[in-house]
Parts: structure tokens; C-alpha cells; sequence
């Protein structure tokens, strides 16, 4: 069981002792900060892997001979233009607007059009040139009036000005051909270097001479040539003699394959290798930087290099395409194999870099490519380096370190040292802040030992700010800001005051410039010393807080007097103002998406004048504030394209104020600022004139589309900014959307007319509908009057009627009150005469009866009475008589009393007859009406 045990240990040393060493060693290996670099796939351009050559146009963009044709980077977006035949482009050169590409059997030129896309015209398919079978083109140069296209057969040179070629043969193979100071040379295998001279090739250094090496490229020297050779390093060619040029690195150019090389502006020289990336070196031979795979390359074998005018380097790689920014204000330092871990805090001491980690403690020379080595013992999380009269103390996860060279010393285990402060009042105290309070470390023999946690606090104190001798500020980010009273010898708390309302997520507090400032999502605010509160800084708000704030953390440097601050875009650098009290403020414009911070803990360290060091994820970045320089940006529009009915975008005239149907109302606009910078951030903003005429909000997309735009003319503005920097220029494009063919001034006379006719047909049914509705009113009012006026005739009538009625009962009654009267008259003569014929005196009583007789017959009351009668009943003597025209006189009077209802008995005295002779008159006047038995004469009569 002991043997197992110790071997099990002994595995477990061994195995840390392994783990340590290949710690070292990947850092030593991988430890070399590098300019960024621009990486871009076969997927990001969209085309194949292998990339032959690169050139800059007049237009700033970057062109590259891909296998699948030719590559154009605009800033933005790649585009790729297939090569004529589908052939592979295996050179490129671009001179004034023309952009020139040889490739397998055919070479000529790209121009733009008016629609900002590259057009091909091929010069091989001239019917004078006759290309040899399997001819690849591989070199392309411009002298004066000429192109001269090399394949490993010939030379083509091209007149631009008379559009002849002119045609240099050879038996042996062309390797490349080179142009130096106005001077074309090339190398043919086996037959040495050649010249070309009033359009001939003339031999300038034999083979022999040249002892058979495989010219990669020529520079100029002073008056000699400078050669770059294929696997022998470098020659100086003086009058015609070839001699070694020494390079203190010689015997590493022998083991590589140079297959590329320029010489860059800076007189400093870039080659290209088969398997090791990129060798730099000085004008005077000194070996500058290797870039490989390792330090970011995405391939190792560079088929091409072309320096552009921004003084990026762009390596067309056997897989993929690099730009490499040699005067970007960056460089970086990234842990591909994730050893060093994030960088929570730097501090350099003399030349000694020391970076502290969630790994560890790590150092290494300043300015060196000398890999980190690790501080023994201090593995796990750093928090704080804090250098104290030249010696460096580590504030740690497990308590506080000195550090001496590659060793710690632990003089505290108090877990978790936060931050680490200089007590001025006795420089022999130090005091920390920890997980669980404050601890005070006194200087004894040359070093620091632990004297005593301060008691009455056991809050974690991540940031402590003296703001007099015994009262000190201590920060929580969730908790607040306390305010501590402490005695004479720092050993206890005489009093805790709680600033209320200063807390947020990632906050800090820091000195500066003899103020206590803290800083959270809400502002900045400084110290009050007579009210024990904090009030709000207005300026530094504006920079650092609200919707800019990703990190309260302050940074003060003690040496130069800055304080730091990490916004979300860039960083803000504070310093005392020179001749006023107002401080002056610097924006660098690095995003917190390029610097890889992690918020909170934010970290920035001076390495030399205006050389900074900012801790990151995934290493660190140097930035360089005299590089932050403005450069001119120009936006350029490079494509126009509606969309057609069939879905499909169709290009517009980019010079041409351009106007469109109404169904092509869908724009889409391509737009770019050439910044090649790997570590910039390019953002653009927009505004269409016609219909949205405020500029939109900053975007990093690089083109924009608008969908079913109204008729109308428009004005498309777009600029950009990149590193904070607004472009010089804002680009515009002017363009027309037509009206419909419903909205002419044609269809609008035609909706005129319409418009008017159908007025005019409204009107004219609207009168007609409304004179027919006068019509049936008037009607209905005549109507409605002649029912009233009905209504009042028959109430007139009725009126009528009943008077007719009160008369004709009237009548009745004057005729009753008559026939009754005459029938009592009759009667009372009837007796008088009965009586007088019983006198005795007959003559006087005859002609009493006579007289009575005569009265008795007198048709007077006849007449009275008939006038009566018909007054009541006017037609009833007509119409008896119509009816009965065979009736008498007499029998009218009968019929006029059996009218009025009268018995027999009342009838006999009327017509001065008996009673019988009146029924006697009754039979016979029904003889005469012809009534049967059972019929009434009265009912009859009465009835009629």
C-alpha cells in the first residue's frame, strides 16, 4: 500500500513537472506580439482556396487571381468575377482604370461600366497572337505605354496607345519577370538573366554567372541589384558580379523555400515562404519578425505579397487571403493555446513584464521576443500587482505575495487580496483590501509581514481610497460605499457611515487628481468632503456612463497623472488640463470588441512614452497613441440595382440620374469605406431625401434596400465613420420613381372629365330623382288637400245633411203638424156638418154644409200639403209615377198619405171619404201597382 501510494505521488509530481515544462515551453514558442491581421476564408470571399497575386486599383480596392477567377475587396464585401473560359487567374496588375489578369491560354483587361461592374475584354483572342497550347500567364508588368504579359514561353508586350503586341520568344522556361527602376529583366532557365532592350531581349548575366540560382525577385541597391534567390538567400549584383550578400540569418533563408518577395515602402523587405509564412527583415539585413501559422497566419505557404497604399501587407496564401497592418496602431499578443488565461492586472517593473491572471503570475523581458515564464507558487487567480519602493507585491486568490525575479513569497494568507494601498503617514504600513475585511502588512528586515486584520469590518473591500490619514472609502459594488474611522494604529473600526445610493454592477472608486471619484451606470461623481456625499461630474457623465457605460472601472496612473476609463466603444484617457482647470479628455477610438476586456476589471499599463499594454481574454494589445492618426476616408458607391418583376436585381448607371418605372420600386444600394484595418470598426449611416430625411443610426452593414418606394424623386446620402473617424464625403445617388400611369397628368385630365361627367350625371339624376320626389310630394299634397278638401265637403255634406235632416224633420213635422191639423179640421167640419144635418133649420144648415163642403173639397190644402210633402220627399211623386204612370190624382194623394204612414181611419177624413171607401181606394191602387196578396201597399210605398 506505501509503494502504491508513493508511486502514485511520485506520478502526480512527475506529471505537474511535465506540465510545467510544456507551459514553458508553449510560451517561449508562441510569444511574439504581431501587427493585427486581416483573415479572410475561402468562404468569406467566396471562391477557392488558392490566391496568386494581389494589386490595388486606382479605386483603393484589392484585387486577387483566385483559381475562380478575379477577387475584388472593396472594404466591405468581395466580389468575385468569373475568369473568361473559367480558367485559373494566375496574375493580376492593375494600371490606371484597368485591371489586367493572365491565366491559362488568355490574358487581358477588366474596366468598370457604367453600373460599377467589371467588364472583361480579352487582348489573347487577337486574331494577330497566336497562344501556345497549355500557355499560362504568370507575370504581369506596366512600363510607360506598355503591358507586358510573361508566360514560362514568352513575352507579350502590349501598345497600349497603337493596341500591337510585340512577342519575345524563348526555348527555355521564364521563371518571372521583374521590373527595377524602368528596367524590365527575366531569367530563362539555363541561359541566365535577360534584359529587355528596345523591345528585345538582350543577355545581362550568363548562367554561369549566376551560378544557377532561381531568381525569386530583384530590387534596386544604390546602383546595384539586390537579389532575392529561391533557397540561396541574397545577392548583390555590382558591374555584372555576383557576390553573397551576408545576412546574420542566412542558414534559416537556406532552409526555407522563398517564393514571394517585395520590398515594402519603408525600405524593409517582406518574404514569402513555401512553409513557414512570413520573414521580415530590414534595409540592413537584420531579421525583424517571422509570421507564421502559430502567430496568426491562417496558411504558411504565401504565394503572393503586395503592399497598399495604406501600408497594409496582403498575402495571397495557399489557402486564403491575409492582410497584415504594419502601421495599425495595435499589436497583439494571443494566447492561441490558452496558458496565460484572461490578464486581470499588468505592472512593469524596470524592463520586466508581469502579467497577472485567473492562471497565475507570468513575466518576460519588455520589447522581446523571449516567451513568459511563470512566478513559482503563484498559480490560481491574481487580482492586483502593486509595485512599493521598487519591490512588486501580488495581491492573489490566496492572500499576498512579494515577488522576487520568478519566485513569491507568501506574507499573508488572508484569502482573496483585493487591492493593496500605500499608507502615507508610515511608510512601513501597507494596507489590504480582502474577501473578509481590511489587513494592515508592516515592513520588518527588507520585507512585508502581516500585522493585523483591522477589526470591526468584515465586508469585502475590492477598493479602499484614502480621503485622510484614518478615514478611508470602501467600495462594494452591491452593497455601497462606507466610510471608515479608524485609530491612530489602524487596528480597529471607530466608526462606520454608509453612503446610500452608490452602488451598480461592475462600479469602482479611484483617486484622481487629489478627488475620490466613483463611477456606475448612472454617472461619475466626486467626493464632498463637507457634505459626505458624493456629487455628480457632468463632463465625466458624458463619457463614461448612461448608454456608453460597459465598465465603471477607473484606471489611475500614478507616473504620468491619467486616469483611464472603458466605455463601450472606445477608451477615454482623462488628464489635467495645462492652462485650465478643466480637464482635458482624449477618445481612442478601440471598442471594447477589439480589446477582448473582460468588464470590470478592466486594465492598462504605460510601457514607454505613448506605448500602452491593455490586458485582454485572450492576451494582450499594445496600442500606440502617436499611430492614431487621421487618415482621409472616402465613401464610395459601388452598385445600384432594383429588383425586376421577375425577382431579380438588375443594375443601374452609378453617373446617371437615373428614373424608374413604377414597378420597380425596390432599390438596393452597395456602399464602402476602404479601411483594411483587421481591428477597425467601419459603420455607416444613411438617409433617403423624398421620404426619410433623418440619418439613420450607425450600422456596420454595408449595403441597404428599400422595398415598394411611392413615386417621387429621391437623394440617397451615405457616409461613414471607422475608428470614430467621419468620412470626408458623403456619397449620393439621385434617382426617379415614375407616377403610374393612373397618376399622368393624361389619366388626371381623363379623372378631370370623368369626374366632371359624373358630377354632372349626379346632378343631373339627383335633379330628376329629386323632381320626381317634388312630384310625388306635390301629388301626395294634392292628394292629402283634395282628401281634406273631401273631408271638409264631407263634413260640409254631413253638415248639409244634418241641417237637411233638421229640415226634413222640420218638414216632417210642419207636414204632420199640417195633416194632422187637417185632419182635425176635416174632422171638426165632418161633425159640424153631421150636426148642422140634424138641424131643423135646413136652409141656413145647407148652406153652412155647402160652405163646409167647399172647404171641405178645396184643393188648397191639397196644394199646401203637396208642396209640403215633396219639400220632405221631393222625387217619391216622380218616381211613383215613373213607375206607375197609370195612377190618378187621387191615387197620388192616397199614395202621399200611405207615404207618411197613415192609417185608414187618418186617411178617410183627408179625402173627405169613409173608411171604407178608402180601403176601397187601397184595393184598387194595388190593382193598379199590380202587388200581389201578400204584399203591403204601405210597406211598398213606404219603401220606394
Amino acid at each position: 500500500m506505501l509503494c502504491s501510494y508513493f508511486s502514485k505521488n511520485l506520478f502526480l509530481v512527475f506529471g505537474k513537472l511535465i506540465t510545467n515544462f510544456l507551459i514553458i515551453f508553449s510560451l517561449h514558442a508562441f510569444a511574439q506580439e504581431v501587427p493585427p491581421i486581416n483573415i479572410f476564408t475561402s468562404q468569406d470571399y467566396g471562391a477557392e482556396d488558392q490566391n496568386w497575386a494581389i494589386t490595388q486599383g486606382s479605386d483603393d480596392f484589392i484585387y486577387v487571381a483566385n483559381n475562380a477567377g478575379l477577387l475584388e475587396y472593396n472594404g466591405a464585401v468581395w466580389n468575385l468575377y468569373k475568369s473568361p473560359k473559367d480558367v485559373i487567374l494566375r496574375s493580376v496588375r492593375s494600371v490606371k482604370n484597368r485591371v489586367y489578369t493572365g491565366g491559362y491560354m488568355e490574358f487581358g483587361y477588366w474596366e468598370r461600366n457604367t453600373y460599377g461592374e467589371l467588364i472583361y475584354t480579352s487582348l489573347s483572342a487577337d486574331n494577330e497572337l497566336s497562344i501556345i497550347e497549355d500557355e499560362e500567364f504568370w507575370g504581369i508588368i506596366d512600363l510607360e505605354e506598355y503591358i507586358l504579359f510573361q508566360s514560362f514561353d514568352r513575352i507579350y508586350i502590349f501598345n497600349t496607345r497603337t493596341k500591337r503586341f510585340r512577342i519575345i520568344n524563348s526555348e527555355n522556361r521564364i521563371n518571372k519577370i521583374f521590373e527595377v527602376d524602368g528596367a524590365v529583366y527575366f531569367q530563362k532557365r539555363s541561359s541566365g538573366l535577360f534584359k529587355i532592350v528596345n523591345g528585345r531581349d538582350s543577355l545581362f548575366l550568363s548562367a554561369e554567372a549566376l551560378n544557377n540560382i532561381e531568381i525569386i525577385n530583384i530590387f534596386s541597391k544604390g546602383d546595384d541589384l539586390l537579389i532575392v534567390s529561391k533557397e540561396a538567400g541574397f545577392f548583390l549584383l555590382s558591374n555584372k558580379t555576383l557576390s553573397k550578400y551576408e545576412l546574420p540569418f542566412d542558414n534559416k533563408l537556406f532552409n526555407e523555400s522563398i517564393y514571394s518577395s517585395i520590398q515594402l515602402k519603408n525600405g524593409s523587405y517582406a518574404l514569402g515562404t513555401i512553409s513557414d509564412g512570413l520573414i521580415l527583415i530590414d534595409k540592413d539585413g537584420n531579421l525583424l519578425q517571422t509570421i507564421n501559422q502559430s502567430l496568426g497566419l491562417s496558411n504558411n505557404t504565401v504565394l503572393a505579397i503586395y503592399e497598399d497604399k495604406y501600408g497594409n501587407a496582403w498575402l495571397g496564401l495557399d489557402n486564403g487571403i491575409n492582410a497584415i497592418n504594419f502601421n495599425s496602431p495595435y499589436a497583439v499578443y494571443k494566447d492561441k493555446l490558452g496558458i496565460l488565461g484572461t490578464v486581470y492586472v499588468t505592472e512593469l517593473i524596470g524592463d520586466t513584464l508581469y502579467l497577472g491572471t485567473n492562471q497565475g503570475l507570468f513575466y518576460k523581458a519588455l520589447n522581446s521576443n523571449d516567451g513568459f515564464s511563470f512566478v513559482k507558487g503563484t498559480d490560481g487567480q491574481v487580482w492586483t500587482l502593486e509595485q512599493v519602493n521598487g519591490q512588486l507585491l501580488c495581491g492573489h486568490d490566496k492572500g499576498t505575495f512579494i515577488v522576487f525575479g520568478d519566485k513569491a513569497l507568501l506574507v499573508s494568507d488572508d484569502l482573496g487580496t483585493w487591492n493593496i494601498q500605500t499608507i502615507e503617514s508610515n511608510s512601513d504600513l501597507l494596507l489590504t483590501g480582502n474577501y473578509k475585511g481590511l489587513y494592515v502588512l508592516k515592513k520588518s528586515n527588507g520585507s512585508w509581514k502581516k500585522r493585523n486584520k483591522i477589526e470591526g469590518f468584515d465586508i469585502s473591500s475590492r477598493y479602499c481610497e484614502f480621503i485622510s490619514k484614518n478615514e478611508v472609502l470602501i467600495s462594494h459594488e452591491y452593497k455601497g460605499i462606507y466610510k471608515l474611522v479608524l485609530d491612530e494604529d489602524y487596528r480597529t473600526v471607530l466608526r462606520t457611515d454608509q453612503i446610500s445610493g452608490m452602488t451598480g454592477s461592475k462600479s469602482s472608486i479611484t483617486s484622481f487628481n487629489d478627488d475620490v471619484l466613483y463611477c456606475n451606470q448612472s454617472g461619475v461623481f466626486r467626493y464632498n468632503v463637507e457634505t459626505n456625499n458624493f456629487d455628480k461630474d457632468t463632463l465625466f457623465t458624458s463619457y463614461l456612463a448612461n448608454d456608453k457605460y460597459l465598465s465603471g472601472k477607473l484606471v489611475y496612473n500614478k507616473d504620468e497623472n491619467q486616469l483611464w476609463g472603458f466605455p463601450k466603444n472606445e477608451i477615454v484617457l482623462i488628464e489635467p488640463g495645462k492652462l485650465s482647470e478643466v480637464p482635458e479628455i482624449e477618445v481612442i477610438p478601440i471598442p471594447n470588441d477589439i480589446r477582448k476586456g473582460k468588464p470590470g476589471y478592466d486594465n492598462i499599463l504605460s510601457i514607454s512614452d505613448q506605448r500602452y499594454l491593455i490586458g485582454t481574454t485572450e492576451g494582450y494589445l499594445i496600442i500606440d497613441r502617436e499611430k492614431f492618426k487621421e487618415t482621409p476616408l472616402e465613401i464610395q458607391l459601388n452598385h445600384v440595382a432594383y429588383n425586376s418583376k421577375h425577382n431579380k436585381f438588375v443594375s443601374l448607371a452609378l453617373d446617371e440620374n437615373v428614373t424608374l418605372e413604377t414597378k420597380d420600386n425596390s432599390l438596393k444600394l452597395n456602399f464602402s469605406i476602404t479601411n483594411f484595418n483587421a481591428l477597425s470598426s467601419t459603420q455607416y449611416q444613411y438617409r433617403l431625401l423624398g421620404i426619410y430625411d433623418n440619418w439613420s443610426g450607425w450600422s456596420s452593414r454595408s449595403e441597404q434596400f428599400f422595398d415598394n418606394l411611392p413615386h417621387g424623386e429621391y437623394l440617397f446620402e451615405v457616409r461613414g465613420k471607422s475608428d470614430g473617424q467621419l468620412s470626408n464625403n458623403t456619397a449620393t445617388y439621385f434617382f426617379k420613381i415614375s407616377k403610374p400611369w393612373y397618376a399622368k397628368p393624361l389619366a388626371i385630365v381623363f379623372y378631370f372629365v370623368l369626374g366632371f361627367l359624373i358630377v354632372l350625371s349626379i346632378h343631373y339624376f339627383n335633379r330628376r330623382y329629386y323632381k320626381k320626389q317634388k312630384e310625388k310630394l306635390l301629388e301626395k299634397k294634392a292628394k292629402e288637400l283634395e282628401l281634406e278638401q273631401l273631408e271638409n265637403q264631407r263634413q260640409l255634406i254631413q253638415f248639409k245633411n244634418k241641417n237637411l235632416q233638421l229640415d226634413i224633420e222640420n218638414k216632417n213635422r210642419e207636414l204632420g203638424m199640417a195633416t194632422m191639423n187637417l185632419v182635425k179640421r176635416n174632422e171638426l167640419l165632418n161633425n159640424i156638418k153631421d150636426q148642422l144635418t140634424k138641424s131643423s133649420s135646413i136652409d141656413d144648415v145647407k148652406t153652412v154644409i155647402r160652405q163646409i163642403n167647399t172647404s171641405l173639397n178645396s184643393t188648397s190644402d191639397w196644394k199646401l200639403f203637396e208642396e209640403a210633402f215633396n219639400n220632405v220627399d221631393k222625387d217619391f211623386m216622380k218616381k211613383i209615377k215613373s213607375l206607375h204612370p197609370e195612377i190618378t190624382p187621387n191615387d197620388l194623394r192616397l199614395c202621399a198619405y200611405l207615404r207618411l204612414n197613415l192609417s185608414s181611419k187618418e186617411i178617410a177624413p183627408l179625402l173627405n171619404i169613409s173608411h171604407k171607401s178608402v180601403e176601397v181606394k187601397r184595393y184598387r191602387l194595388r190593382k193598379k201597382m199590380g202587388l200581389g196578396h201578400n204584399q203591403s201597399l204601405s210597406n211598398y210605398i213606404i219603401e220606394l
